[in-house]
Order: C-alpha cells, then sequence, then structure tokens
C-alpha cells in the first residue's frame, strides 16, 4: 500500500465526529454502581474513570509508561462534554481528551516513525514502531464494546499496523481462515522458522484484548522456546466478532483445532492450548471436548467457576465489566440482576465438566495470589479434574517479575508435554 493511501485510509477513519456515540453510552445497564477493586492482574478501578485502567499489563505489553500517564493527564485535564462529568474518560466526540482519540494519537505518531524509519531502510526499528502503533490502536478500542464506532476503527489500524509490522521482523506470520457457520474468522500463526513442523500453541485472551496483543508472549516466550503459536480472538472480539458469547466458549478454538491439520507448519499430533482469563474458559474447555487432539491445556489467570457463580464476585465487578459482558452477550438495556443471573451457566464446574470427571491429558491452572477473579480454588478444580494436573498460585509482587515467572512455568510446562 502507498504511503499516500495510509494517510487517506487514517483520515477517513478518524474524520471528525461530533455525533458518534461515547463508549460508556452504549450498553447502559440498570441498577449499577461503581464499586473499586483490586485486581492484581488486570490492573484496579479507580475513582472517576469508566474504564478499568490496565496499567501493569499495558507496560508488560509494552506500552511506554511515563507517554500513557500524560494521555491519562490529557484526559483529566479536557475542559469537554462527558457522558458523565464524575468520569474522566467520557468525553464525547473524538476530538482531544476523549479516550480513542488521545491513544490513536499516539498510534499514529509511531505509525508515522515507521514510514521514516522505512525510508531509511531500518526494517527492524520500523518493524518495532508498527508493534508499538497496534499496541496503542489496540488499547484505543478497549474494552471493544460492540457497536463502538470509532473503537472498531482504531481496531482496523491496529490489526493494519500489526499486519504491516511483521513484513520488518523476522517473524514469519502468516493467516488462516477458519470456516464455522457459514462465516469465516481469521487466525494469526506465529513461526520462529518454516523449514520443518513445530510443535503448536493455540492461544487465546480474554474478552477485552485483541489477538494482537498476545505478541509478547510469542516474541519473549514460545518463540524462543521453538513453538509456533497461532492466536485468535474469543467469540464476540475482533476477528471473532460475528459471533456473540454463549456458555459454549470454546466453539471457535474447536472449529480452528480441527482445521488445523490442514496448516502445513503445524505439527498436528503436538498441539497445545492456552487461555488467558475468559480464554482460560476456553481452554479448559476445548480440552474436555477434543482430549484426542491436544497434549495438555493451560488457563493463565482463567475466568474458570467462582468469578462466574458466585453472587458476592459477581456484584463488585465493575461497571465496564458487567458492560462488556452485556456486549459480548449482545444484551443492552437489561438490569445487573438480568445480566448475572446467566453467567452461572458459564462456570466449567456447572457445565459438569470440572471436578465431576477426569480426562486423560495433563492440565495445568496458574495465576498469581489474591486475583479475585481466578482464585487458588478454580485451579484445583482443573488439577483434579485432569491425569498429570497441576495448581500453581505464583506471588503478585513485584508484578511484572509475576507475568514472567508465570510465562517460564508455563513454557516449562509445554516443553515437557509436547516432547
Amino acid at each position: 500500500m502507498s504511503e499516500p493511501s495510509k494517510t487517506n485510509l487514517s483520515e477517513k477513519l478518524f474524520a471528525p465526529r461530533q455525533t458518534s456515540k461515547e463508549t460508556s453510552s452504549l450498553v447502559r445497564l440498570a441498577h449499577v454502581t461503581d464499586k473499586p477493586i483490586h485486581n492484581p492482574i488486570d490492573g484496579d478501578s479507580e475513582v472517576g474513570w469508566y474504564r478499568v485502567l490496565r496499567r501493569p499489563q499495558w507496560v508488560w505489553q509494552g506500552i511506554d509508561p511515563i507517554e500513557m500517564e500524560a494521555i491519562f493527564a490529557r484526559m483529566a485535564h479536557a475542559n469537554a462534554p462527558r457522558t458523565r462529568d464524575d468520569l474522566l474518560d467520557t468525553v464525547i466526540g473524538y476530538k482531544p481528551g476523549n479516550w480513542i482519540y488521545e491513544w490513536c494519537q499516539s498510534g499514529a505518531k509511531y505509525q508515522h516513525k515507521a514510514r521514516y524509519l522505512v525510508e531509511q531502510g531500518q526494517q527492524a526499528s520500523a518493524g518495532e514502531a508498527l508493534l508499538n502503533a497496534s499496541m496503542y490502536y489496540s488499547v484505543a478500542a478497549y474494552p471493544h464494546i460492540k457497536g463502538d464506532e470509532l473503537a472498531a476503527q482504531a481496531e482496523v489500524q491496529a490489526n493494519q499496523t500489526y499486519r504491516e509490522a511483521m513484513k520488518h521482523l523476522p517473524t514469519k506470520m502468516k493467516t488462516i481462515d477458519v470456516k464455522y457457520e457459514g462465516k469465516t474468522f481469521q487466525a494469526f500463526i506465529h513461526m520462529p522458522r518454516m523449514d520443518k513442523l513445530l510443535p503448536t500453541v493455540v492461544v487465546t485472551g480474554g474478552l477485552d484484548t485483541l489477538q494482537t496483543d498476545l505478541w509478547r508472549l510469542y516474541h519473549d516466550y514460545l518463540g524462543p522456546a521453538g513453538f509456533a503459536m497461532v492466536t485468535l480472538d474469543m467469540p464476540s472480539v475482533g476477528h471473532s466478532a460475528r459471533w456473540s458469547l454463549t456458555e459454549d466458549t470454546s466453539r471457535l478454538h474447536q472449529a480452528l483445532l480441527q482445521q488445523i491439520r490442514d496448516v502445513p507448519w503445524v505439527d498436528h499430533h503436538r498441539v497445545a492450548m492456552l487461555g488467558l482469563r475468559f480464554g482460560g474458559n476456553a481452554a479448559i474447555r476445548l480440552g474436555f471436548l477434543e482430549p484426542t487432539r491436544l497434549k495438555t491445556c493451560i488457563s493463565l489467570g482463567g475466568v474458570i467457576h467462582n468469578a462466574l457463580a458466585n453472587p458476592t464476585v459477581l456484584d463488585q465487578m465493575p461497571r465496564m465489566y458487567l458492560d462488556m459482558i452485556a456486549s459480548r452477550m449482545g444484551k443492552r438495556g437489561i438490569s445487573k440482576a438480568s445480566l448475572t443471573s446467566h453467567l452461572p451457566a458459564w462456570s466449567l464446574k456447572n457445565q459438569g465438566l470440572l471436578g465431576r470427571r477426569k480426562i486423560d491429558i495433563p492440565m495445568l491452572g496458574i495465576s498469581l495470589k489474591h486475583d479475585p477473579i481466578c482464585p487458588e480454588t478454580d485451579n484445583q478444580l482443573i488439577a483434579i479434574s485432569s491425569r498429570g494436573g497441576k495448581a500453581i498460585t505464583l506471588p503478585e509482587k513485584p508484578l511484572h517479575d509475576g507475568y514472567h515467572r508465570a510465562m517460564l512455568t508455563v513454557v516449562d510446562w509445554l516443553k515437557e508435554k509436547l516432547a
């Protein structure tokens, strides 16, 4: 694509609009009160913000912490109409102070830097700049509420810059078009080499992330260990947005797993599934459905049972998370009680999978201590429901070290099980 056409796309996507609905106004759940919650993986909810600010996660992914705080400061000081005057990140319209606008401005800056680096012949540096751009565009779209037009446009930019980045980096990336229910979704396969069949890890994130957010897992851990990484979005998110989320959280993953036999670079006899947050639910569920196609399943901070079935935890969920879940289910304008009444059906224990029978493939449940979404009891359910299963809880502090140790543990497990 030529440089002018790239510029024109950006201008077209983000042309100033006063009519675009602001993110926090889209779902409108009734009877929700704002409650702060401490969450060692996702970040803490904070008074004065609609979104849960995932500071630790974003910094770990590669967002510059100083730049991030500057973005937050610009939102806080914006003198513009808001959906709610008490929530800083609810500025209406694509303009200074608006969440999507501010994050996209930083994304565009890295995109322009990449173009300059390409002209200078610095391909690898250009690739890194484009990856940065992709991350900022993805955060701009967070939490990826359906019907958020500006967020959808930021997702287009996140995916475009990610694909462009791969062209400048040593990593080999291909796309897999997966057919399901007469429609198609796209998965990405990342490979450290293409001259041999590789053991493969299918990875999926949570309901508030895109598959492009998973790059660091590959770059720092799975790629250097010699694994191919296949990513896909959860139902209702990103490339999988055509499907609403149901209690059958793993149906797209199952379709991918069945089609992966036809991918020429994958050793389909050595495939594992790794899920983060709600992706952990899909990963463990898939283990029960496809025990002959998988060597192991891993849940990292997974939403398995307690957070879905415990009324106390459900009552403490921040408004943003409730809105996000309602959006994933395709529901708007309902009460909080009506929404949360659906969630126990997503519990893998309530579905009759965990704690009632044992499957032959080993499964690993891993999380950080004091995680309200994934308590130790959930991981223990995973461990006792599989032969050779294991539950691990790591210290939450220091947080970045916790992320690192969790992934080192995952890689060691995968090396053993995919040998």
